[in-house]
């Protein structure tokens, strides 16, 4: 997942084939992109997000979601679809591709498309351009720099006040930096 350089207040959320090149990029919004990462970081939150509740109801009534499927791209527009499962019976729910995704993370299921999809919408990436390369590492260098001043305790004050404020990309940039340091103790 990357900022959208192309739409203000977007982020990219880039799926790729198992074996292969091609990606998928869908543009999401800053609070569909929020529930994603804050599950692919494992950050836990004071309260359950939307995207946790569901998991946790589901759990509860023993359904599971068995795979996602991206079954359109319609006018720029992505759709998904769960497939789940209670009691033997296996049923197909609408969603928005970002809720389909944060969903299959949580239930650690894949997420499928059809060949028409990404020849349609796919995009090759071959290794990344030395400009490419060059800007995140500013970036990393930038978010380090952010932090340079404050004490491990006071990066983990911070970074348990960033999650209670869901305050997430922040979080992540805390705890990246505590990471950084206590590999270099």
């Amino acid at each position: 997942m990357s900022y959208s350089q192309s739409q203000s207040g977007a982020y990219a959320l880039i799926l790729g084939e198992t074996y292969g090149k091609r990606r998928l990029p869908i543009i999401i919004g800053g609070f569909e992109a929020q529930a994603i990462a804050v599950e692919l970081e494992k950050m836990k939150p004071s309260r359950p997000l939307t995207h946790d509740l569901f998991k946790n109801f589901s759990d509860h009534y023993n359904i599971i979601i068995k795979e996602v499927i991206i079954d359109k791209f319609l006018e720029g527009v992505f759709f998904a679809k769960l497939i789940c499962m209670q009691d033997g019976k296996e049923n197909e729910i609408d969603a928005r591709t970002s809720d389909a995704v944060a969903l299959a993370i949580r239930f650690k299921c894949p997420i499928y498309t059809y060949e028409k999809i990404m020849a349609e919408a796919g995009i090759i990436m071959d290794e990344k351009s030395s400009s490419e390369t060059e800007k995140q590492e500013q970036y990393k260098e930038k978010s380090k720099n952010e932090f340079v001043d404050y004490t491990i305790e006071e990066l983990n004050e911070l970074l348990q006040k960033a999650i209670e404020k869901e305050e997430y990309e922040k979080a992540s940039r805390l705890r990246d930096e505590i990471n950084d340091r206590q590999k270099n103790k």
